[in-house]
């Protein structure tokens, strides 16, 4: 094989490992790979770096959908089991998979009410924080400016992304 068929099969391999770290949004790590900015071996402090440089060169219209890609916390995804591997992990080690009915019922109201104010998900990096921590965020974030809250939800998208590839590092998946 040549080296172009060689540097596209990389480039597969690439998108398939590192193509979620950004929910549902391969171009990211196409766009990182492509520029040629990633350097061997693969750590998470690089991956990360060359990954959100590219998630904040973005338009503010592609940096929204990849805000829009993110699920509801505790929300209908989580309920009907459509979680992604890694989302659903992180809800479930802040205890979203096991509310009452009345956290439940208010993560409802926040995610409905945050939706139609700001036209995104409420987005946190749950990993290590309590449902409390989490409700208490939610109820202090959905009064900011939409603007400041764009910019809020886009530190925790990169937040997010760095976690996971922290922990994949740790498990030896890099």
């Amino acid at each position: 094989m040549d080296r172009a068929g060689d540097r596209a099969g990389d480039r597969a391999d690439f998108v398939a490992r590192f193509g979620g770290i950004f929910e549902h949004s391969a171009w990211i790590a196409e766009r990182a790979f492509d520029r040629g900015a990633l350097a061997a071996p693969l750590d998470a402090a690089g991956l990360h770096a060359a990954l959100a440089a590219e998630f904040r060169g973005a338009s503010d219209a592609e940096r929204l959908g990849v805000l829009k890609a993110h699920p509801d916390l505790a929300g209908r995804l989580a309920v009907a089991g459509d979680l992604t591997a890694e989302s659903a992990s992180e809800q479930a080690g802040a205890g979203l998979d096991r509310l009452t009915p009345a956290e439940f019922a208010r993560f409802t109201d926040l995610n409905t009410r945050y939706q139609a104010r700001f036209g995104f998900p409420f987005i946190i990096a749950v990993r290590g924080l309590t449902k409390a921590e989490i409700l208490h965020a939610f109820e202090n974030r959905i009064h900011h400016a939409r603007q400041d809250e764009f910019d809020a939800a886009c530190h925790e998208v990169e937040k997010i992304a760095r976690l996971r590839l922290e922990a994949l590092e740790a498990s030896g998946g890099l």
